[in-house]
């Protein structure tokens, strides 16, 4: 079989071949189907491999205390050799992984033959092919949790005992130093039992990724948004705990620590970092300091851990065992989340390439998984590069949409009527022949009252369900808060409307899924999702005179955002997305559409400290989209310029308010004045009542808008990957 293992003295990494261990009693013998690499803990001590024998010795200084003890004992020569044997060995690597129960040892009769179990130790569950576990260190996998996710049960045990250990209360507010692996799986266990949560990383993808997986806020330790964040959250008081799970050589986490927790408060040490205690801050504090010692009661208790010697649990509540079969359960039931954790998933032979890319820093992963090569028979072929599905549009026939009379109005319902609405949308509807505005639903009487009386609709409520159930309304336009559009348009084309939806469609990948799930369910595929500037007349115009292209291009589209003011609904990711979540559909759409081709694989970068986005789409004839989303631009600049490159023509829009075509000594402009700027609205939306009265097809093919809604969502794990994310449809 094979095995990752290490020569810590040369560093080597190798994917060796070694026999298979034998199944011995107490025991049982797992092939694995998934095993999870640490990012921090494992990373480390690959680094450490690479160093010389000074910088071994720096980074271990305990080990050079023993080196020294045996020298008093046993002499320097006999030391020497001993040393050298230890270094220039090969060592596993591993301590976390999901498999099936290959053969059951002598005393085991909690699981048998074919049993899916989730394992630990860095001695038993090793990225290898087949391991030889003891009974305390593996637990039963529930029925509906995915191997991939059971994988992650070391790691989950190390938060969870973390946890444990800072005694968090509900209602309580905590801070994690730290978002890697185990630091965001801190932050949704004390998410789930009631803490609010404030994260401190110096890295915004992570921090991104723990708002929208719960976390309150979250910010640079080194900038002032964290602090403000405990006082707003505490009044001032400080964080009732702090979790240490930050590593390398720097002491601003205990810093930190004493600085934003409250008087009496805990300090909970989980990862290996600097722990220079400044004494006058936790004396004066009287600060509770404690360490989180790995998966739990009975780690590095031999009679515990190799002789399945059990603790009672009168005595010992929470064993290593029960934290293991505690996170699976809690998995299982969908409280934690790890899939968004997921960075990549690499195929086991890939396993030495993989470290490297890793501690070469060109592979910046939060969790990445090693795929074995019968779980990968199962799960079918790999890619280079991390991949997100698309979902499939469903197919099949559909029942026709009903043809309305040319004299018989369009009957509109508008769940929502704030800003957008009313300025961008309703004047365009109020105005329009042939439509009837016949219901506006809000969850206040009165913003609904307003917008009747302002728009001349029928009937204003706040009853969304009166509304989806009236048989006179054609079509309902979903224009709310980002965090509602999937779930009620979801519920629309349950109730057989068409639906018109504000970007973004969705802010996961699993809310695309369920609306894709309606539409099979109901046969209703009469969507529209607000992307409008493929309608503006300028950038119509410009794409005809450019006409076809025969080889690949370049397009470069420059999006000058602003920063938004302070109390801005779309400042709060942790429920509306990221900025680029809720408004980013929109220039993937146009690129798209210019492209005549949907993305087949996103990356993108994100410098440090604010919002901006570098987003790079592929094409599948080569063409490439850039689209550089800035909030730190100069306001007095336009907000959107675009450039497309392809057979020796350009053609450049300028904000909406010019747009040109060049072609070898030919040029074309179009321009209108700067206060008619028109970003396509008026177009879309007569193209969207005409498909209704109609029953013609949709504006935009619902499989364009399922592609650009999975590009935007793919920007995400391409932040947190530092890689290529390949888009490929789900099977």
């Amino acid at each position: 079989m094979k095995q990752v293992v290490q020569n810590y003295k040369s560093g080597e990494l190798a994917l060796l071949d070694v026999p298979v261990p034998g199944c011995k009693p107490g025991g049982v013998l797992v092939r694995t189907a998934y095993s999870l690499i640490s990012t921090g803990t494992e990373l480390m001590k690959v680094s450490e491999a690479g160093m010389s024998m000074l910088g071994k010795a720096r980074s271990r200084p305990d080990q050079v205390a023993k080196v020294v003890q045996s020298v008093a004992t046993n002499g320097v020569p006999a030391t020497y050799r001993k040393v050298m044997g230890k270094l220039d060995s090969y060592t596993p690597l591993g301590y976390s992984l999901c498999g099936v129960v290959e053969q059951v040892g002598d005393g085991i009769d909690d699981v048998k033959a074919g049993d899916l179990v989730a394992c630990a130790g860095n001695e038993h569950a090793l990225h290898a092919e087949l391991n030889w576990v003891p009974k305390n260190l593996y637990t039963p996998v529930p029925d509906s949790l995915a191997p991939r996710h059971a994988a992650f049960g070391t790691v989950g045990s190390i938060a969870l005992q973390g946890v444990r250990q800072g005694e968090s209360r509900l209602g309580e507010v905590a801070l994690v130093v730290g978002l890697g692996l185990i630091g965001q799986l801190v932050a949704q266990l004390l998410t789930a039992s009631g803490v609010r949560v404030v994260g401190a990383d110096p890295d915004p993808a992570r921090c991104e990724l723990a708002e929208r997986l719960g976390a309150a806020a979250c910010g640079d330790p080194a900038s002032p948004a964290v602090e403000s964040a405990v006082a707003e959250l505490t009044d001032g008081h400080g964080v009732d705990q702090v979790y240490l799970a930050a590593g390398g050589g720097s002491n601003q986490p205990v810093e930190l620590a004493a600085r934003l927790c409250r008087d009496r408060g805990r300090v909970v040490d989980i990862g290996k970092c600097r722990l220079d205690l400044p004494w006058n801050a936790y004396y004066e504090k009287e600060l509770d300091v404690r360490f989180s010692r790995s998966y739990g009661p009975g780690r590095y208790d031999p009679e515990y851990e190799i002789e399945g010697r059990d603790y009672p649990i009168g005595y010992v509540r929470w064993t290593e065992r029960r934290n293991l079969a505690c996170f699976l359960d809690l998995a299982a039931r969908g409280r934690v989340d790890v899939e968004p954790l997921i960075t990549r998933t690499a195929d086991f032979d890939d396993a030495v390439e993989t470290y490297q890319r890793l501690k070469d820093g060109e592979l910046k992963a939060v969790a990445v998984l090693f795929r074995y090569p019968e779980q990968a028979a199962e799960d079918g072929p790999s890619t280079d590069a991390p991949v997100v599905s698309v979902p499939a549009v469903p197919g099949g026939a559909r029942p026709s949409a009903p043809v309305r009379a040319a004299k018989t109005p369009v009957r509109l319902a508008f769940v929502g009527a704030g800003n957008y609405a009313t300025s961008m949308l309703l004047p365009h509807l109020a105005r329009r022949d042939g439509v009837e505005l016949s219901t506006v639903v809000t969850t206040t009487a009165l913003s609904a009252a307003n917008a009747q009386r302002k728009f001349g609709f029928r009937e204003a409520t706040t009853d969304l369900d009166a509304v989806l159930g009236d048989a006179s309304v054609d079509a309902v336009f979903v224009v709310t808060r980002h965090s509602s559009h999937a779930e009620l348009t979801r519920k629309a084309l349950l109730a057989g409307k068409a639906v018109f939806v504000e970007k973004p469609l969705a802010l996961t990948g699993e809310e695309l899924t369920g609306v894709l799930e309606a539409v099979e369910e109901s046969g209703n595929d009469r969507l529209q999702v607000g992307f409008n500037r493929r309608f503006a007349p300028l950038l119509q115009e410009a794409r005809k005179r450019f006409g076809a292209r025969t080889g690949p291009a370049s397009l470069r589209y420059l999006v000058n955002a602003g920063r938004l003011d302070h109390g801005s609904w779309y400042l709060q990711q942790g429920t509306e997305g990221s900025r680029f979540a809720g408004e980013g559909g929109h220039f993937v759409d146009t690129a798209s559409w210019l492209l005549g081709a949907d993305p087949v694989s996103v990356y993108a970068l994100a410098p440090s400290g604010n919002e901006d986005l570098q987003v790079v789409l592929g094409y599948p004839d080569g063409s490439t989209a850039t689209i550089s989303y800035v909030t730190t631009g100069a306001a007095g600049f336009p907000k959107e310029t675009l450039d497309l490159v392809a057979d020796g023509k350009v053609l450049q829009l300028d904000d909406f308010v010019r747009s040109s075509v060049y072609d070898g000594r030919k040029r074309w402009v179009s321009s209108r004045l700067p206060k008619a700027r028109d970003k396509g609205q008026s177009a879309e939306l007569a193209a969207f009542v005409r498909a209704v009265r109609t029953g013609g097809p949709m504006p935009v093919p619902l499989g364009s808008l399922v592609a650009t809604t999975a590009a935007t969502l793919a920007v995400r794990a391409a932040l947190a990957g530092g890689a290529p994310v390949t888009l490929a449809e789900a099977r």
